[in-house]
């Protein structure tokens, strides 16, 4: 295995044990980056020389027997919306070119304190909206990787990191994971302190992890996990432990539920029959509901939310350039300042009755399955596809992780939606490693029995 493919937990052990330096992680990361770049480019900054200072300074802490972090010496992407000291931070947007903020956002002063190396800031869509930035889909630069962490996801997809931390509004985070073909994680809303990243909604906002494994998304997760008094919505209460949580084994078998939504009726024809087949899989352990509520009602509310907050958060921006802003961009802040207060009243209201449905199907069923998008990465680089198939569940603030199961008729990775209870994260980690586990499982036993039948014939 080359040092890039390494996922993060192997490599934190690897340096921990002397096996390699953090040096070599990094010049092995960064050389992939070089021969990728002009294919993949999912970097808004990168300084070659300051990740390998970040990365002598972590190997020189292990060689002083000094007390280290979680991530040690490990190269993370961090998503051009989050504050950086020592690094501009533009927000994918024209209006903030060499912006040099005074101090870190809290994800990432935690990531340093857990000893990773900053590798550098991905590529946003412009303000974390739908305007693409320039990255491609590294499974096929000439599909959208998604958005708006389309830079984080086409990092840790092509191994030129093996961890990195986007956001999600809608369904930023979840869509570029199932394009990309890695695990995208949105944890439970007020798990992450969004301080010192651009802020769209505070309702709806949310910092989320992308990697190539369950256990790599756990080990950030705990990292970031911790109380910030500087984001209102983050509460002081016991920290999740995702890792020992999710490497558990589950006291029964998981119990799984499908919630097709309105929209399964849009889903491509291959990522139907991929839902039947793991459908046919787990048997008598998926059971399949449909909810109480209108998910067309959630949607709208969504919407409301979203571009009324949009409006307030990015007056600014408006004021001073809009002639500069996306015509998309530029429709959603207008929109939004169209909102009344009454109306936004109303839409915040729904959110209540929304989780207390959710709440009571969560006492008879571990997990809920669900689509992350309607397909494989679509063909043009001119959106970053549609996020309807998260949009529900992030306005009910519930953990949802993107698991890449699928595959598409081009080859093409689709990811399958898990959501978990509020505040039960660890346990939708668990269940989502379990799912993973046993679906591997079925595909080799597959693989061992298709010989047999062929020499039947």
């Amino acid at each position: 295995m080359e040092l890039h493919e390494l996922t993060a937990t192997q490599a934190v052990q690897a340096i921990r044990d002397g096996h390699i330096t953090s040096e070599e992680l990094v010049s092995a990361c960064l050389a992939r980056i070089r021969a990728l770049k002009d294919s993949v480019q999912a970097w808004a900054f990168l300084d070659p020389d300051y990740a390998l200072a970040q990365a002598r300074r972590a190997d020189e802490i292990r060689r002083e027997g000094k007390v280290f972090g979680s991530l040690h010496g490990v190269p993370v992407g961090i998503k051009d919306i989050f504050d950086t000291t020592d690094m501009p931070t533009e927000y994918g947007t024209v209006l903030h070119l060499g912006h040099r903020p005074t101090r870190d956002a809290t994800a990432v002063a935690l990531l340093r304190q857990a000893g990773a190396v900053i590798m550098g800031k991905t590529v946003t869509t412009e303000l974390a909206y739908y305007a693409p930035g320039k990255t491609t889909n590294p499974r096929d630069p000439r599909r959208t990787p998604g958005g708006s962490s389309s830079g984080s996801a086409a990092a840790v997809a092509a191994g030129m990191v093996p961890l990195a931390i986007g956001s999600q509004t809608n369904g930023s985070v979840l869509r570029p994971a199932s394009f990309c073909g890695v695990f995208g994680f949105k944890p439970s809303y007020g798990l992450i302190s969004r301080h010192g990243m651009l802020r769209l909604s505070r309702a709806l906002d949310q910092v989320g992890v992308f990697a190539r494994s369950i256990e790599d998304v756990a080990l950030i997760g705990d990292c970031l996990m911790n109380y910030d008094a500087q984001d209102p919505d983050v509460q002081a209460r016991v920290r999740p432990n995702l890792a020992a949580t999710a490497a558990e084994e589950p006291p029964v078998p998981p119990l799984f539920v499908l919630v097709k939504t309105p929209m399964w009726s849009t889903l491509q024809r291959d990522t139907q029959a991929g839902f039947a087949e793991l459908i046919e899989h787990l048997g008598g352990q998926l059971h399949q509901v449909e909810l109480s509520i209108s998910i067309e009602d959630g949607l709208a509310c969504h919407r409301t939310i979203m571009e009324a907050d949009m409006a307030r958060s990015l007056e600014r921006e408006y004021e001073r350039g809009r002639d500069q802003l996306s015509a998309a961009m530029r429709a959603a802040i207008e929109r939004g300042r169209r909102v009344t207060a009454a109306e936004y009243n109303r839409a915040l209201a729904a959110m209540a009755p929304l989780a207390t449905v959710l709440d009571e199907l969560f006492l008879n069923y571990g997990t809920i399955v669900t689509p992350v998008v309607a397909g494989e990465a679509p063909l043009g680089l001119e959106s970053t596809g549609d996020p309807i198939f998260c949009t529900f569940w992030t306005l009910c603030r519930t953990p949802s992780i993107s698991v890449p199961l699928l595959q598409g008729a081009n080859g093409l990775p689709i990811g399958v939606q898990l959501v978990g209870a509020p505040d039960d994260d660890g346990r939708l980690l668990r269940s989502a490693r379990w799912l993973v586990e046993s679906v591997e499982a079925g595909a080799r036993g597959a693989e061992v029995a298709a010989p047999a039948r062929g020499r039947k014939r």
